[in-house]
């Protein structure tokens, strides 16, 4: 069910983790980049989670077990359990359990996230399109993957098998900047076999229905750096979602965004957690919008940004308002850009 539109970022007077009982956190790009914990990031979940708010890692990326993302995270700072951690390859070996008897082998393109899940549902893992498998399950294999993999899933394709996909994502964030991601390796097959998979992962409806699952959220929010994964799959599952601009999303991106990608709340980092956030009002003298001192209007598809705030962040989430209510389809990413000149963002 998704939400009403929305037309600018909501307010909250209780801090986010005293008002959600559950942050689904993403982690490339909110937690961590290259394998290193993001500024800020570790205090920040801690201090919500010694406050009482559960926190589970809710990730696109196949390739790691959950025990293997929990170790990672505890070595970071954050204590984390296994049971903590849902990754979409546990949502695709669902998806491919629901369609296939138990025991089936199915090839696998990617790591061992992948093989454990699907060990998990009772399916047998295997490594060729002549191991007579009956599906073909793809995921992202890491920056070491050879190019034989994907022609074997191009062989197992173009045979009609069925084919499944934990994710679209064609990129993520690494320590070196952004790289491809799995999305990018599944083009490489669908362009060889003209075939499309079914996926699984964010913003897709297995992918909530797994984290719902093994949470057992009542009001979770959905904490993400993709306006097209994080905040639209929150959309599309009728959950709040927090944005933070640590990951791969830009704040003109933001500014430009349709209305399926626009966040509940939008914040620089994961402090955004611990804080409360401020209210986006109408200005009665602009006719514009108002945040902290700053006030944001359009005029003729263009984003005029006044006044003098403190925080630079109030002014992008004016900016947001004005670009959502007022200026629709019209705003560009290079509009967007000269309004957030003054910002430093």
């Amino acid at each position: 069910m998704n939400q009403p539109v929305r037309t600018r970022p909501e307010s909250s007077r209780r801090s986010l983790n005293e008002a959600y009982d559950t942050a689904l956190l993403d982690l490339d790009g909110v937690v961590y980049a290259g394998g290193e914990a993001i500024e800020h990031a570790v205090e920040s979940l801690v201090t919500a989670r010694d406050g009482g708010m559960r926190l589970a890692y809710v990730t696109n990326n196949a390739l790691r077990t959950p025990e293997a993302v929990a170790e990672h995270l505890t070595r970071l700072g954050v204590p984390a359990a296994p049971d903590d951690v849902i990754t979409s390859a546990q949502a695709v070996a669902r998806l491919i359990s629901e369609q296939l008897p138990r025991g089936a082998r199915v090839l696998v393109i990617g790591g061992e996230g992948l093989r454990v899940a699907l060990r998990e549902r009772g399916l047998t893992p295997v490594d060729s399109a002549d191991d007579d498998p009956a599906a073909v399950v793809q995921g992202y294999g890491g920056p070491e993957m050879p190019w034989a993999r994907l022609m074997e899933a191009g062989y197992a394709v173009a045979r009609g098998l069925p084919w499944f996909a934990s994710n679209l994502d064609l990129t993520i964030p690494s320590g070196r900047g952004i790289a491809p991601g799995n999305g990018a390796a599944v083009e490489v097959v669908r362009i060889v076999t003209g075939a499309s998979p079914q996926a699984a992962g964010k913003p897709l409806p297995p992918m909530h229905r797994e984290t719902i699952l093994r949470t057992g959220a009542r009001r979770p929010l959905v904490v993400g750096d993709r306006l097209d994964t994080d905040i639209e799959g929150a959309d599309a599952g009728g959950v709040d979602s927090l944005l933070v601009l640590t990951g791969v999303t830009t704040p003109a991106q933001l500014l430009a965004a349709e209305p399926k990608h626009r966040p509940t709340y939008v914040d620089r980092d994961l402090r955004g957690l611990l804080t409360p956030q401020p209210e986006v009002a109408h200005d009665e003298v602009s006719g514009g919008f108002r945040c902290g001192g700053w006030v944001a209007r359009a005029e003729e598809g263009a984003l005029v940004l006044t006044g003098e705030g403190d925080e630079p962040l109030d002014g992008l989430r004016a900016l947001c308002a004005a670009a959502w209510a007022e200026a629709g389809d019209a705003v560009s990413e290079a509009d967007a850009g000269k309004a957030l000149a003054r910002l430093g963002l």
